[in-house]
């Protein structure tokens, strides 16, 4: 099921979110949920209160197939990158963000199991963005500048 999201100025994106205590089938329900939104509206990314829900939950597909992370926790971090980020919660915006290159999160899956997952390049930056949302930042609190659509092609030659 589709579900609406929560734009840039609802109160719901400035809150810390709580760990998920249950693995169970509400959890496997908003997981799904969130995967159907997440692609009906062309992201690659998504995390949990973006729907209103203030849990620990991302979902991220950055065309390697589908990854769900509850209760993540970046454990380390490698190198630096700098390129334009967009928000399903702030539709039309784009800002320069410096993230870091190489990213390796600790979550646990669907079913409560522990794993680690490393990401580098697009993938790094849809972890650490999506991770933010769960304490409450937006990429627009970390952007250099806003980068306008004439000055798009340009800021990616930077990346």
């Amino acid at each position: 099921m589709v579900r609406k999201i929560v734009k840039l100025g609802d109160e719901t994106l400035r809150k810390i979110s709580k760990p998920m205590q249950k693995f169970d089938l509400r959890l496997w329900l908003l997981l799904r949920d969130m995967a159907d939104t997440m692609y009906n509206a062309d992201g690659v990314g998504l995390a949990a209160p973006q729907v209103g829900i203030l849990r620990r939950v991302v979902v991220i597909d950055v065309g390697d197939g589908l990854l769900e992370l509850v209760n993540p926790e970046i454990i380390e971090t490698e190198g630096e990158q700098g390129g334009a980020e967009g928000c399903l919660s702030v539709p039309g915006r784009r800002g320069f963000v410096v993230r870091p290159n190489k990213v390796t999160v600790r979550a646990r899956d669907r079913k409560g199991k522990e794993f680690t997952v490393t990401g580098e390049g697009l993938k790094a930056r849809a972890l650490c963005h999506e991770i933010d949302h769960l304490d409450g930042v937006m990429y627009v609190d970390k952007m250099d500048h806003e980068i306008f659509e004439d000055e798009e092609e340009d800021e990616e030659d930077k990346g």
